[in-house]
């Protein structure tokens, strides 16, 4: 098992898809960093040489921002917001969506599960 930027990357998966294990690297990523270093997109993580796991690592290290760094980054991005006060960052702190959507019905993902109020359903005569 390869381990690259901290991340043991499944062994018979081709390398352009095991490399999207990797926190911050997706599809269109993973393709530009087998291009940098040389590697075919096609090869079998199990069949890389050495020297392309080398060529890989280095590349992901010198030219992305990727796992732990790239975490603290975007929670400090996050944590700066809600700092701030401002309208995202308010709605941080409150769990609730931060780009718009509606929240009268959905966004239970954000919410969490739904809690019935009593004595809230109106009987009609």
């Amino acid at each position: 098992m390869a381990r690259i930027a901290g991340v043991n990357i499944p062994t018979n998966k081709r390398i352009e898809a095991a490399l999207t294990y990797i926190y911050g690297i997706g599809f269109k990523t993973s393709r530009e960093i087998c291009a940098k270093a040389d590697v075919n997109i096609d090869t079998r993580v199990h069949k890389l040489t050495e020297a392309e796991v080398i060529r890989l690592r280095e590349t992901i290290d010198r030219e992305y921002t990727v796992e732990g760094d790239l975490r603290r980054n975007v929670a400090m991005n996050i944590k700066r917001l809600m700092d701030l006060g401002c309208y995202r960052g308010l709605r941080h702190r409150k769990k609730l969506p931060v780009r718009g959507q509606r929240t009268h019905t959905n966004a239970r993902t954000r919410k969490g599960k739904a809690v019935a109020i009593a004595g809230k359903k109106q009987v009609t005569k």
